[in-house]
């Protein structure tokens, strides 16, 4: 058994448009690169917990959830908030007032000035659709007061629809409570931080105008709290923060490909292993695939986070003809340890230490057929991309005993 690539589990080498997989058979440390790609600027999480941009073409290794960090990929994104990090109030702001999660003096102080709502504004540029669902998000933290935070249309005639949801911003959370008709979220940022975000789909019969007071502030004078980096985002989830000072702000999407070659994959057998997750239940293909770099699809490993809820595929490809496909069912934007197996007659995928499918009669390629590997279907603009967070990859060039699977997966 020889693990004959390995990319991640806390090793992360990358530069401008590459970053690296390996080899360290018999201790001979061999690189090899994926071709990495992203026109356009991007933040992710540093080791250090906080937000930071990493330029163009630079792989995110991004470490919000984990200390191991995870290579970050999303699609095109764009905020449409004009000044993400410029609040109006009617009350009181206190600008570069506290640490934000950038690690700089940026957040705002808003403090009431009235036992009467007061209301947050901000600058955006956006051509909305009908029928459509947008993402509305902001940073927030606890400074001394309990206060309640809504997040509204200002009237039914905005949107096409009534929509809100509350927050309750405490001492040491922020709770996510009634809404109507939307959905919500509280994420962790850590130091204090939360990232709330609500998630509206527009009326099918009403262009969306921008609607006024978006953030309505709820309860007595003198009441404060910390705000930093809003984002209003065309999507049903949030990605990445995307600063704007000025104007409406792009993140075009990640790219990896062509890494690995036919000498570290075994095509007659092996094993495919993934840890990660889906960026979320879009209903999009997302693949992590195995093939050939001039017809990636015709003779492919394919595993593929399927359109409907929670569903994941393995199939296995020669000659344009399926010798296996299988579906099971996963928690897709949880971190799984997935295996994929292949051998003559036995294909398998294994999850969190169980065998979930297989199918135990298909043919493998003549050797050296394999030599890429993508994250994405095929290699000409990488239809079907992977987007997610991967925290681990390996290739094996044996196909592993149930024993060694179970151990592998395990969580």
């Amino acid at each position: 058994m020889a693990n004959t690539l390995k990319f991640g589990n806390g090793e992360w080498y990358g530069k401008k448009d590459t970053i690296l997989a390996y080899n360290s058979e018999n201790n001979n440390y061999k690189p090899l690169p994926f071709d990495f790609s992203r026109a356009s600027s991007a933040t992710r999480v540093n080791k250090d917990g906080l937000i930071e941009t990493v330029g163009n073409g630079e792989p995110r290794v991004d470490y919000k959830d984990d200390s191991k960090g995870a290579l970050l990929l999303e699609p095109s994104r764009s905020n449409f908030y004009t000044q993400s990090n410029l609040f109006t109030f009617g009350g009181n702001v206190t600008s570069n007032n506290a640490l934000s999660p950038d690690g700089s003096l940026n957040a705002s102080k808003i403090t009431k000035t009235s036992s009467s709502d007061q209301y947050v504004t901000l600058s955006w540029s956006a051509s909305l659709s009908t029928s459509t669902t947008y993402s509305l998000s902001f940073f927030v933290k606890h400074n001394g007061d309990d206060v309640d935070l809504r997040y509204e249309t200002n009237n039914f005639n905005d949107w096409g629809v009534s929509w809100n949801a509350l927050f309750e911003v405490r001492e040491n959370s922020v709770i996510a409570s009634t809404v109507n008709n939307c959905t919500s979220n509280v994420i962790n940022f850590g130091n204090g931080w939360y990232r709330v975000v609500v998630f509206v789909t527009t009326s099918s019969s009403i262009t969306p105008t921008s609607p006024s007071n978006l953030i309505r502030v709820i309860g007595s004078d003198t009441k404060q709290f910390l705000m930093y980096g809003a984002m209003f985002e065309q999507g049903s989830y949030p990605t990445s923060y995307i600063p704007t000072q000025g104007s409406a702000v792009t993140r075009l999407a990640d790219a990896c490909n062509n890494g690995a070659n036919e000498q570290v994959i075994n095509s007659t057998e092996g094993v495919l292993y993934f840890e990660g997750s889906a960026i979320a239940n879009d209903g999009t293909f997302k693949r992590i695939s195995v093939g050939t770099s001039d017809n990636l699809f015709a003779n492919s490993i394919q595993l593929r986070y399927n359109t409907a809820d929670n569903s994941i595929s393995y199939q296995f490809r020669v000659g344009n003809v399926y010798q296996a496909d299988i579906t099971t069912t996963i928690n897709s934007t949880n971190i799984n340890k997935i295996a994929c197996v292949w051998k003559t007659n036995r294909f398998e995928i294994w999850i969190n230490g169980i065998k979930k499918a297989e199918d135990t009669s298909g043919s493998v390629p003549p050797s050296n057929t394999f030599n890429s590997l993508f994250f994405g279907k095929t290699s000409i603009g990488l239809a079907e991309a992977f987007k997610g967070n991967t925290k681990d990859l390996r290739v094996y060039n044996t196909a592993l005993t149930d024993q060694e699977l179970q151990a592998l997966t395990t969580i």
